[in-house]
């Protein structure tokens, strides 16, 4: 028998998740107003955010969807930043739809964790944006993961595997549009939302789909890092990648990555270049997760 929509959860990584509609059915909008999505992203792309890069370089990142913006190589090295997250990934494909890389089981990353604490979710909910917080760096562990980030939309959808290598379900990461630089410290740089979904693999053809973190976002109003009307932008931006794509299994859920498989010299692990700008990110720290 499965679930009932509204079944609760715990994902795989730790964070609550809420069962709420199911492939080829329909969807109950989870925004409190409805919206396109490019006016909800004025709320949130603002520049008061912009210091989670600390980067000089993302002053000149162009939107991805931009004839203007650089083109990646199959093969390139290049580093997904989101926030003060650094990744190291290898690029798979890149054209006008959007990027496709691969995450190597083993690659390197940079990403900010508590000073009391070894992971973010350590630290009770109530408290989880606004503790000390230092850069660490680590690898990414389990399978490698296919990501996809069409150009110029608000998500990236990244393809998991179990063990065994049989698809395990797609995550769909609410992040602001990427925008990229090209040349020595190739980048794409986008911005975590708080709010995902989670697309499982059993059940091909009424897959359930999963709302993931919704009480993080609304911690997240709470101690400052989104205002009401922010969170609720969040929330259509979830209403929106369901009704263009997740509900009937389009593009990208529909091109196979589940299964790809890296040729083997595309699956070595991928290092950190040695660059200032990735030295300088080593080195940040901050009082809360709102600064620094």
């Amino acid at each position: 028998m499965r679930l009932a929509l509204g079944t609760p959860s715990v994902s795989a990584s730790g964070g609550t998740a809420t069962l709420v509609a199911r492939r080829g059915a329909s969807w109950s909008s989870i925004a409190r107003m409805r919206m396109p999505w490019r006016d909800a992203l004025a709320r949130l792309d603002s520049p008061g955010h912009d210091g989670a890069h600390a980067d000089e370089l993302f002053d000149h990142a162009v939107p991805s969807a931009d004839e203007a913006a650089p083109r990646f190589e199959a093969g390139q090295e290049i580093l997904w930043r989101y926030g003060r997250i650094i990744e190291a990934v290898r690029v798979v494909r890149d054209d006008h739809r959007g990027l496709v890389v691969w995450v190597p089981s083993g690659s390197a990353r940079l990403q900010p964790v508590p000073v009391a604490a070894a992971h973010t979710r350590d630290i009770p909910l109530e408290k989880r944006f606004s503790v000390p917080w230092v850069i660490r760096e680590s690898a990414w562990t389990g399978p490698g993961v296919v990501r996809v980030a069409p150009a110029g939309r608000p998500w990236s959808v990244w393809f998991f595997r179990s063990d065994d290598g049989e698809p395990a379900g797609a995550y769909v990461n609410l992040e602001l549009p990427h925008r990229r630089v090209g040349g020595v410290g190739a980048a794409v740089y986008s911005r975590d939302l708080v709010l995902d979904l989670w697309v499982d693999a059993a059940h091909v053809g009424s897959e359930d789909i999963w709302l993931k973190d919704s009480d993080e976002l609304d911690a997240s109003v709470d101690q400052g890092r989104f205002t009401e009307e922010q969170a609720d932008a969040v929330r259509t931006l979830a209403d929106c990648a369901a009704k263009e794509f997740i509900l009937d299994g389009g593009w990208p859920l529909n091109e196979g990555w589940e299964r790809w498989q890296p040729p083997a010299e595309m699956d070595a692990p991928v290092g950190l270049p040695d660059l200032p700008t990735v030295a300088a990110a080593r080195a940040r720290s901050g009082a809360s997760p709102l600064f620094g």
